[in-house]
């Protein structure tokens, strides 16, 4: 008679048959490859302090140019030059930074998960051998008591 029946969760079952997908998944036409392809590397260039300090190079030499136009010219330098300009770069490195730390927490995370299923599977082997051991007891225990040499 077994005391207890292990039935592992579903998720067990779905996670041997599908890996965990990887960073990319490419299902589109030669085109759209393409174009995801330029956008990605036109963001990687763009998202670089050296390329934060080249905008803010071009920025600073129309800066004469906007101190000479007045307070509206000025104004309108810093906000839609300099600043537009400069932090799209520096935002982007700190969305690079911040993702970089997001995936190792994510890879951390799932590492932990795995670890976790291991130690229950292997608690479930261990419960499973002191559930055999019990029962052979409990069997010995409820023989009947064999007769002794002088009975």
């Amino acid at each position: 008679m077994k005391v207890y029946q292990h039935k592992p969760h579903p998720q067990i079952e779905l996670r041997k048959k599908r890996a965990p997908k990887p960073k990319k998944v490419v299902k589109e036409g030669p085109v759209a490859r393409f174009n995801s392809l330029l956008g990605e590397k036109i963001t990687e260039g763009v998202g670089t302090m050296w390329c934060a300090y080249a905008f803010a190079l071009i920025a600073f030499i129309s800066l004469p140019e906007a101190i000479h136009g007045g307070t509206s010219a000025l104004i309108s330098w810093i906000a839609q030059t300099f600043l537009q300009l400069v932090l799209l770069s520096i935002i982007m490195v700190g969305q690079k930074v911040e993702g970089a730390a997001a995936d190792t927490r994510a890879d951390d995370t799932y590492k932990d998960a795995e670890a976790i299923l291991y130690e229950a599977l292997e608690i479930q082997k261990h419960l499973q051998a002191q559930d055999e051991l019990l029962q052979e007891l409990i069997d010995s225990y409820q023989a009947p008591a064999k007769p002794g040499p002088g009975a």
